[in-house]
């Protein structure tokens, strides 16, 4: 668990400083050139696409190559093997770079929704079908957590400790309220939660629910308490398993 939060930081860490390279006027204009050119193109013709000297355009360069934007490779431009060194070439990675503060998570929605109009059955809506495939995408994630961990038998204490992972990992910012309970401070599915609320909403809730039944996490439930600003669902202890906290998590 510790690795994968460590990993989401450092990608999120990664994402600024290769957005923070690209903030350089040439060096911008440079590598969209390169991206646009279809081809390897020589540290020359980066250099005349935005008019700077080639020993300009070559610190430059490097410092793309280094944020993982661009590959660099030496060959002729033309397949012509010619007398000397062969020139340095440069092309771009298949990178792709973002960053959301706070963190949204807009992919996810919309691969849920794509499966629910792919799957959509005959007795039921298109919301419907998106809470149907929000809940089993929360189950399955939740199963492939526990087959990894295999942490035993979860009450709530340790359950909401194993969820936290996948919480931080999706943007969720969660904050221990309680031993039993989390608060979710950031809705990685805004502004597109507002536009739609009792869709995304619930499909939120069941995606959470879903999570916790697939990590197989007792005497926790995914519930809706709406709050400006934060995510509508809060993880706390179902109503009638409080007088057995304690014997879950010992």
């Amino acid at each position: 668990m510790a690795s994968d939060q460590t990993a989401r930081h450092d990608a999120v860490g990664s994402a600024i400083d290769s957005v923070s390279v690209l903030s350089e006027y040439s060096r911008r204009r440079m590598f969209t050139f390169i991206r646009r050119a279809g081809r390897a193109v020589t540290r020359d013709e980066a250099a005349a696409s935005v008019g700077i000297s080639r020993k300009l355009a070559a610190f430059h360069l490097d410092k793309l190559v280094d944020a993982g934007l661009l590959s660099a490779r030496y060959e002729t431009p033309g397949g012509i093997r010619k007398v000397g060194r062969r020139p340095k070439v440069y092309e771009p990675t298949d990178a792709q770079i973002t960053v959301s503060i706070p963190d949204r998570r807009h992919e996810l929605l919309a691969d849920l929704l794509l499966d629910a109009v792919l799957t959509e059955e005959a007795d039921e809506n298109a919301a419907q079908a998106a809470v149907r495939i929000a809940e089993q995408r929360g189950r399955q994630m939740g199963e492939a957590a526990r087959e990894e961990i295999r942490p035993g038998r979860l009450g709530p204490e340790r359950g909401l400790t194993a969820c936290e992972w996948l919480l931080d990992r999706y943007g969720y910012e969660p904050v221990r309220e309680g031993p039993t309970r989390l608060r979710l401070r950031n809705c990685p599915f805004q502004p597109l939660a507002a536009k739609a609320p009792d869709l995304v909403c619930g499909m939120n809730q069941a995606f959470l629910s879903g999570y916790l039944t697939g990590l197989q996490v007792n005497g926790v439930q995914a519930v809706l308490v709406p709050e400006p600003g934060e995510c509508c669902v809060r993880l706390g202890p179902n109503d009638t398993d409080r007088d057995d906290q304690l014997l879950q998590d010992h």
